[in-house]
This record gives structure tokens, sequence and C-alpha cells, in this order.
């Protein structure tokens, strides 16, 4: 097959979550870093692809080319915050503890936050903002706009359906053997994602500051941007609606169809216990508890 079966993709991330797990903090911390960098350049690219473009062509054109940046954080393993929330699979696992869990979260976050602050340093006082005669400046600007303009039901809502698309292409990328199919799989539900409009967290992390540097480069008016309405209007409902769309709708729902007996949900004091068989198709595969096994090799990996 060229692809795995969804309940081999669990297997897949769950192994790749215990392996990431052994890695230094430090090592986290500068792997997030990148995740800014590389979904800034896929955001930027995006809105010079399409700054002359309006309605359904500039969403296809800005759907085509910011998958670039989530391609290139999955493809060069990089520490992205919205596709960690995907960690609620090995914890419900028992692979991984919550405190290692919320510890990623809370420096991936960061770590992405600083990423797109310091990409968006270098774009705008730079000057690659420069690009068709300012006109680039102007379109960064009026996007970082149009995000603080949104209720917080708005935004939330959009989060939630931002961060459920993708991580549903974080979850195809993990069914892939290979690099092209990698990103085949992953490239349509990103686009998907930014052609309607849904809400990403890393992405707005650099389109609101990159918009409002780009207002003291440019002398731009300022009337429904800043600081404070970027934390309130944006970055607080899309992180609620991110969590609930990766951590709940994805994570929780495949680790429920994929990693738990079919007789979880029964009375039957008899029940092996959670974890201890994993069903694949219609046969039951036994996945003991303190290890996993790689489908292709068939070797055991220790906790």
């Amino acid at each position: 097959m060229f692809m795995r079966s969804p309940p081999e993709i669990a297997r897949e991330y769950i192994e790749s979550s215990i392996n990431r797990s052994r890695l230094p903090i430090p090592k986290i911390i500068i792997q997030s870093l990148y995740a800014g960098f590389f979904v800034s350049c896929g955001e930027i690219c995006s809105l010079a692809c399409s700054y002359r473009l309006t309605g359904g062509d500039g969403r296809f054109y800005s759907g085509l080319v910011s998958p670039i940046g989530i391609m290139l954080c999955l493809c060069c393993d990089a520490e992205l915050f919205t596709a960690n929330n995907l960690l609620v699979i090995p914890l419900f696992s028992k692979k991984i503890s919550i405190t290692y869990m919320l510890i990623n979260w809370l420096i991936t976050f960061f770590g992405n936050l600083i990423g797109c602050i310091i990409m968006a340093v270098l774009m705008v006082y730079g000057h690659v903002t420069h690009l068709f005669e300012y006109a680039l400046a102007s379109y960064l600007f009026t996007t970082g706009e149009e995000k603080t303009s949104f209720s917080f039901v708005d935004a939330f809502c959009k989060g939630i359906l931002g961060n459920f698309c993708l991580c549903l292409a974080v979850w195809l990328s993990y069914g892939a053997k290979d690099l092209f199919s990698k990103i085949a799989a992953l490239w349509t539900p990103i686009t998907l994602l930014r052609a309607l409009g849904y809400e990403h967290l890393i992405s707005n992390m650099f389109y609101i500051p990159g918009a409002l540097f780009a207002s003291y480069e440019y002398d731009l008016v300022r009337d429904n941007l800043d600081w404070g309405r970027f934390i309130y209007k944006s970055l607080i409902p899309v992180l609620l609606g991110n969590l609930i769309g990766g951590a709940i709708l994805v994570g929780f729902g495949y680790w429920y169809i994929y990693l738990t007996p079919d007789n979880c949900c029964s009375n039957d004091t008899t029940k092996p216990p959670n974890n201890e068989i994993v069903p694949n198709n219609n046969n039951n595969i036994h996945f003991p508890t303190n290890s996993i096994q790689n489908v292709e090799t068939g070797e055991n990996y220790v906790k």
C-alpha cells in the first residue's frame, strides 16, 4: 500500500511522539522558533501571490501557496503548537504524561510566537514589503486589521475549523510513506483552511504583528489595530478554538476510534485494560501498555 491505514497512522503518530518526548528542552525551543519562521514565510508568500486578486480567485491562489509553511514544519520536523494539539493521542494512550504535553504546548506556543515576530520584523524593516510599489505592505496591514475585526464568537468558531483542517493535514501526512506523498496529503486540508478564511493561531502571530510593524514603518492609520486587540480579539479566541478543533475534534476523536477496544464502553468487567488491544480492520492487534510496535518492521519500542 502507498498509504498507512488509519489505525497504523495512530500508532505511527504515537511512536513519533514518544521519540520526540525524549528531546531536551533547548532543542524543542529552537524547533519551535523554526516553526514560526516557516509559517511566516508561507504566509507572506501567500499574500504576495494573491495581492491583486479579489473574491474566489484571491482565496484560491492564497490557498494554493499557504501550505508551504506547514509543509516545511512537517517535513523539517519543526515543533508547531497547533499541530502538537494532537499530543492528546499519546496522552490518552498513556504513552506520555500530561506534564510533558503541557510543557510542550507552553514552549511551542511562545517559541512559535517569538519566531513569527522575528520574521515579521525582518520582512517589514528589511523592506520585503516594498514589493509591488508598497502594495504588499498595504495588503499585510489590511489582512492584520481584518483579523482583529471579528467578534469573539466568530474568531472562536473559525479557530475550531482552522485547526480541525490543520490537524487533519498532520494526520494525513503521517499516513504517507514518502516525501512526495506527505506533501500531497497535507496540501489539500491547508488549502481548505486558507481558502475558506478559517483562523490559524500561528498564522495570526505573523499577520497581526506584521501589520503593526508595517503601520509604524509606513505611517499607516491604525483605527482598529493595536497590541491589545491582537491579544483579546485574536490570540485568546483563536487559541481556544484551535485547541478544541485539534485536541478534541481530531485528537480525541481518532484516539477513541482507533486506539480503544471495541467494548471499551460496555459494562463487561472482564474486558482487557485500556489500550491493551488495538482494533485494526477486523483483527485485534495486541498493543502492550509499556511498548509500541512499528507495523512495518514488527519491532517493539519500549516506553
